[in-house]
């Protein structure tokens, strides 16, 4: 794509860094059929190739944004299924994380709409906070139908997810340590996440339980907390950056006491941002070496299992499991055989979901901010696992274990918690005695 920013506009990174993203880009549109709001909507402008016209366009004309670049832009999921597909290469993550960033500073949105980004921002990454917050909607989801189209449908949405009931917090998610059961091959930092302790602490279990039986101390860093990647995609840099010089400082305090093998994450959309952060803290002298060698070293706990050749201490009671994975995970990690691999080896009987590349709707605060659009993604998702005749599905992302289970009867667990009752730990909760069925 040709381009034609100023040398003044060169010398800003920011800029540098968006135009060299813009000119790998070849209008080929290879892009378009793989963007589901694109696939739902069919405008261009709601395609990646038509938000880098619109960015391409704002940037150059050095121009705030305006009402129609922030919908489009709005509307994009950060799927990432565009960076599967481009045969160029395209960087479309950050040129988007980067418009994200420049509509934050430059456009002034609708009050109710400030009002609601940031209740999500001061909410979501804060487990405490989280959990009050969605005590008191299982109090109020009863009056759910009251709201309506409130705020575009909305709270509405944010009262559906909502779960009616939560479990108790776990000592897993606290600061410490949990030993290698026999002799220690590996010692890792594992982050709980925000949203995930509250919404689902079994996963945390399970992931310690797994990893320590087959060798591994796990160690929860004290000061480490949210990834960051639900403020950054709502463009909100400056604390999405804190959040992650908090992990970098947490785990680089373990490297330097006791050695680090890996940080593993256990939320593919946490691992995907982690994973990113030699890029978000490239600009700070502080810290970006540090970024760099950490964000190396991270890895998705299936990546973990892979090099622990993972025991089946009893044949699961093998129903047939659907796989869903989850764009960041897919797309933003490029892993997409490695879980179903570990599943069969398991002694699973795994199915893939047709059109698997589309999202399902969740994309981080997505659900909520644009409701409409999430629910036709998480109608045609179910539609697709459905026709697998699942017993449960699993994925790797607490995010879609939320969407997808707000619309299905079917159990939807992690997939490190088969793994882990594959060797020898609890049935994961929600598997009823039935719930599997011989395949």
């Amino acid at each position: 794509m040709q381009t034609h920013f100023s040398l003044a506009q060169l010398a800003d990174p920011t800029i540098a860094e968006a135009e060299g993203i813009l000119r790998n880009c070849v209008h080929c549109g290879f892009c378009t059929a793989t963007c589901p709001t694109y696939v739902l909507l069919g405008d261009e402008l709601d395609s990646p190739r038509g938000r880098i016209y619109l960015i391409k366009d704002m940037l150059e004309n050095d121009r705030p944004a305006n009402a129609n670049v922030v919908k489009h832009i709005d509307r994009c999921l950060s799927c990432l299924a565009c960076t599967t597909t481009c045969p160029s290469g395209v960087d479309y993550m950050h040129l988007v994380d980067g418009a994200r960033a420049r509509i934050e500073k430059t456009y002034t949105r609708p009050l109710a709409d400030r009002w609601f980004r940031a209740l999500l921002a001061a909410l979501l990454p804060y487990p405490k906070r989280f959990r009050v917050a969605l005590l008191g909607a299982a109090m109020v989801s009863p009056f759910t139908g009251l709201f309506g189209m409130a705020m575009g449908g909305r709270i509405a949405a944010m009262f559906r997810l909502a779960p009616r009931y939560l479990s108790p917090p776990d000592d897993s998610d606290r600061p410490g340590s949990s030993p290698a059961a026999g002799a220690r091959v590996k010692r890792v930092a594992l982050l709980t996440g925000c949203a995930q302790p509250v919404l689902r602490p079994e996963i945390n279990a399970a992931t310690i339980r797994l990893l320590t039986r087959h060798g591994v101390e796990v160690v929860v860093a004290e000061g480490a907390g949210c990834c960051g990647a639900l403020s950054h995609h709502m463009g909100k840099e400056a604390a999405a950056a804190d959040m992650a010089r908090a992990n970098v400082d947490a785990w680089w305090q373990l490297k330097l006491t006791g050695g680090l093998d890996a940080v593993v994450i256990n939320a593919s959309g946490c691992g995907t941002t982690v994973k990113d952060y030699a890029h978000m803290l490239a600009s700070d002298p502080d810290y970006a070496d540090k970024a760099a060698e950490l964000a190396a070293m991270t890895v998705d706990v299936t990546e973990l299992c892979a090099d622990l050749d993972l025991t089946v201490a009893k044949p699961p009671e093998a129903g047939r499991v659907t796989y869903h994975s989850a764009c960041s995970m897919q797309h933003g990690q490029k892993i997409t055989q490695l879980p179903k691999q570990l599943l069969t080896q398991a002694g699973f009987a795994v199915a893939e979901v047709p059109e698997g590349h589309l999202c399902c709707g969740s994309a981080g605060t997505y659900n909520l901010l644009q409701p409409q659009l999430a629910e036709r993604l998480k109608a045609r998702k179910l539609g697709h696992i459905a026709s697998t005749h699942p017993d449960v599905i699993a994925t790797g992302n607490i995010g879609c274990m939320m969407q997808l289970g707000s619309g299905t009867d079917v159990p939807v667990v992690h997939t490190v918690e088969l793994l882990d009752w594959a060797s020898g730990g609890p049935k994961p909760a929600g598997l009823e005695p039935d719930s599997m069925r011989a395949s």
